[in-house]
């Protein structure tokens, strides 16, 4: 008679692997990254670079610390450094880029277990922290195309009171940080990885949506809501980071209400907090809201008896 092996789940293996899609991720970045070198010059590059090259190098050392298989292969610690990169001024030192790098690394994903066991974004939280060490830094912004100048010209962001027209913000050749500025390149990355089934456009979609419609009420008009989901970090928030696999719900339902928590939030940091950008802390708080949202959304297996009180099934 033949034998039927039975193993444990999961049945049915996919060739998709981690490093595969992380490979994806960071083509879906490259035009906006094209972007950042056109308005704010090589020095975009280098930033990016080296945040790259110094998450890398954490992920290597703190590994090899912890004497834990090395995991720099799976290229989850590039794509960290790229959205850090993409979440700094341009004009920021390196040295505390570096700092951002080690925050997001060491302390937020490697601490916790490493990929897939950390409970926050890495690039977000080191980019809150920078925030919150280096606040002048990490607020000052440069004119576009400033390395044409003789001398360096600093200048507000749109949501900072910054003066600009929505083709400008669409294209990307206003002032911020060095990723978020042309929405049109993070469309493209945006589309692309959906294309892929790298990520789901739930999130991004009721993320964007609804940062439109509260807008529309606090600015008073379409075109203020216009420029409220095309300025700041709201577009790769919503693509890049709010759609991470690790720190956000599983099912499509859970999805939705992160995105509709993520935007919310946004707006309220806005409209009523001491900053003009929320976009950061509005998904670094439904971050820790995750779980939650899993326990809710996630459907029961088939067949599950829920254990009532006593012991008894």
């Amino acid at each position: 008679m033949a034998k039927l092996i039975i193993e444990p789940s999961p049945h049915i293996k996919s060739p998709v692997t981690t490093q595969k899609i992380m490979l994806c991720v960071i083509i879906a970045l490259l035009p906006a990254l094209g972007v950042s070198m056109w308005v704010f010059g090589l020095r975009a590059l280098l930033m990016t670079v080296v945040c790259c090259t110094c998450c890398v190098f954490f992920e290597w050392a703190s590994r090899k610390i912890m004497k834990r298989d090395n995991t720099i292969s799976d290229l989850s610690a590039v794509v960290t450094g790229m959205l850090l990169a993409f979440n700094l001024p341009v004009t920021l030192p390196f040295y505390m880029a570096v700092i951002g790098c080690f925050v997001s690394i060491v302390i937020v994903k490697q601490f916790f277990g490493g990929i897939g066991q950390n409970f926050a974004n890495p690039a977000i939280a080191g980019r809150i922290v920078l925030m919150l060490s280096f606040t002048s830094y990490m607020t000052t912004w440069v004119e576009p195309f400033y390395y044409n100048n003789t001398t360096l010209v600093t200048s507000s962001t749109p949501l900072a009171g910054g003066e600009a027209s929505l083709l400008d913000l669409f294209i990307g050749t206003t002032g911020g940080c060095l990723g978020e500025t042309s929405a049109l390149a993070l469309l493209i990355g945006g589309i692309f990885l959906v294309v892929m089934k790298i990520i789901s456009p739930a999130t991004p979609l009721c993320f964007i949506g609804t940062v439109f419609l509260l807008s529309i009420f606090q600015t008073g008009s379409l075109e203020g809501a216009l420029a409220a989901i095309l300025s700041g970090g709201v577009m790769l928030g919503a693509i890049f980071m709010a759609t991470d696999y690790s720190t956000t719900p599983m099912t499509t339902k859970g999805k939705i209400i992160f995105g509709i928590g993520c935007g919310l939030i946004t707006v309220l940091i806005r409209a009523f907090g001491t900053m003009p950008e929320g976009v950061s802390y509005s998904i670094l708080l439904m971050n820790i809201l995750t779980p939650l949202i899993d326990r809710f959304t996630v459907p029961k297996a088939f067949g599950a008896v829920k254990p009532q009180k006593g012991g008894k099934k």
